[in-house]
């Protein structure tokens, strides 16, 4: 089983495309994107890791997607869409896209991006070509409901579905036709979009894997209240007559927040899902298997057991339930194809996690930001690992590393020290990351941030906030030759080229 589920032993770095440079206010998947692989390659990174590629709601979070299936049309890359002349250079440049290269201005992309899109969709002749059509018939499974989802969502004022006319939020048939006919264009518009967005972003995994860099996408284990998973398929989730969730997805109080997380993400009838044979998780998971060679299943513990919380109360009044364990693991390999899978175990896990990873031979996580507490058995330390785990210096949900470590105490400083053999405070993260490097775990993932040693301005996510996350960018050129030169030492000084 492990020759099947590990992955081959090499190092990589986690940044969002959405991080990428840019003139249009957010990374894509245009020239930079392709550039940013050429720079992994030449930094002997074999791995590239994204978070998810879904179209984002309110907050702007990309684990609060509409879609499970579908594609974020803010990362179609514009300047493609003008070399192919469905948009005109005046068209885009004229548009203020946000004063700040460092920053996403998602307030800028809410109120050009689709107007410019529109008239690419208006200019464009893709009904007509083979592969167009193609597309939406391998895509049928979601496709469709996505674009009506879509265009009603619009037409509701961008209200979520639960607040929509009753007819068409309870999917009466007569009420989707009418709706299918009414909103046509629109619902060719969102289709146009996935098209563009597939079409660019598969062009650009094709290009990662001729120069050695594999994919590892992210998929977030819950999906949106507001989405049209939910509103297509409710009788696969706890909900009432109303379709109103009877309880959401959370986590109780812990070292992010004292009175616990609410998510909101309405949560899954296993047993449903079970006597469907889980075939929308079976469906999800090719899905995701088609867009990257490596997939991270965020939450994996919700997999073996997960978190209630009533819709209508606290997070600290929720309950743990069991979730559908090897069940579901065993659905996923059989979906999965030729992909990989990370089972992101971090948090309070119990027995029958790690019980179950090595059943089905998934690589779980470590995260070397919380190693150094002073515990020389602290699970999170290199001398620890073993050989199917993947290492992260931290992740999109972290801080960064200087911003973390800047808070150290004299003693837990002297021990990170000690430990990486440094000589000097400002040798810690280099020294971190030979450590990591250095380690029998197979793989090693540090964010841009840490690789540039950026403080906590930068970070990218504090859970259970909104309105000023995911919006670091990386500034073009910041990530330099010495970087390259110094990642590509480390790589194959400790057999990771």
């Amino acid at each position: 089983m492990l020759e099947d589920t590990e992955l081959k032993r090499g190092a990589g770095i986690l940044l969002s495309v959405t991080s990428l440079p840019s003139p249009y206010g957010i990374g894509t998947f245009g020239k930079e994107a392709y550039r940013f692989v050429d720079q992994l390659h030449e930094a002997g990174q074999k791995y590239w890791q994204v978070l998810p590629l879904g179209p984002t709601s309110y907050g702007d979070s990309p684990y609060q997607s509409f879609s499970a299936f579908a594609g974020n049309p803010y990362l179609i890359d514009l300047n493609m869409l003008i070399e192919e002349g469905l948009l005109t250079k005046s068209e885009v440049s004229k548009i203020d896209w946000g004063d700040r290269d460092d920053r996403v201005s998602y307030e800028a992309l809410w109120d050009h991006r689709y107007e410019v899109l529109r008239k690419a969709y208006e200019k464009s002749n893709h009904k007509r070509l083979k592969k167009y059509r193609e597309f939406v018939e391998e895509n049928g499974d979601w496709l469709e409901d996505y674009a009506l989802f879509m265009a009603c969502k619009k037409h509701f004022g961008y209200r979520d579905w639960l607040s929509w006319d009753e007819d068409i939020r309870m999917r009466q048939p007569e009420a989707i036709d009418r709706y299918q006919k009414q909103l046509a264009d629109d619902v060719g518009f969102y289709t146009f979009m996935q098209y563009k967005f597939f079409e660019q972003w598969m062009k650009l995994k094709e290009y990662a894997g001729q120069q050695d860099v594999q994919i590892i996408g992210d998929l977030p284990i819950y999906v949106a209240l507001d989405s049209t998973d939910v509103w297509v398929n409710p009788q696969l989730f706890e909900l009432d007559k109303d379709r109103r969730p009877l309880f959401v997805a959370g986590c109780p109080p812990d070292a992010f927040s004292d009175e616990g997380q609410k998510w909101g993400n309405p949560l899954y009838d296993w047993n449903a899902m079970e006597q469907e044979d889980f075939a929308w998780w079976k469906r999800r998971m090719r899905s995701a298997a088609k867009l990257f060679d490596v997939v991270r299943i965020d939450h994996f513990i919700g997999v073996v057991r997960y978190y209630k919380v009533p819709a209508n109360d606290s997070a600290r009044n929720g309950s743990f339930a069991w979730g559908p364990g090897e069940k579901l693991t065993n659905a996923l390999d059989e979906a999965r194809g030729d992909a990989k899978i990370i089972a992101e175990d971090l948090g309070v896990s119990i027995p029958e996690v790690p019980q179950l990873l090595e059943k089905a031979g998934y690589p779980g996580m470590r995260t070397l930001l919380f190693a150094f507490d002073g515990n020389n058995r602290h699970p999170y330390l290199p001398h620890m690992y073993t050989r199917n785990c993947v290492v992260y210096g931290a992740t999109h949900d972290n801080e960064t590393m200087k911003g973390y470590f800047d808070q150290f105490n004299k003693k837990q400083i002297a021990f990170a020290m000690d430990y990486t053999d440094c000589d000097s405070r400002e040798e810690l993260i280099p020294k971190i990351f030979q450590a990591a490097y250095r380690s029998v775990a197979n793989t090693v993932i540090f964010q841009m941030q840490d690789v540039l040693e950026k403080g906590n301005e930068t970070r990218m996510n504090l859970p259970a906030t909104t309105g000023e996350n995911w919006r670091w960018r990386m500034k073009k050129n910041e990530f330099s030759r010495k970087h390259m030169k110094w990642l590509n030492r480390l790589s194959k000084l400790y057999g990771r080229d």
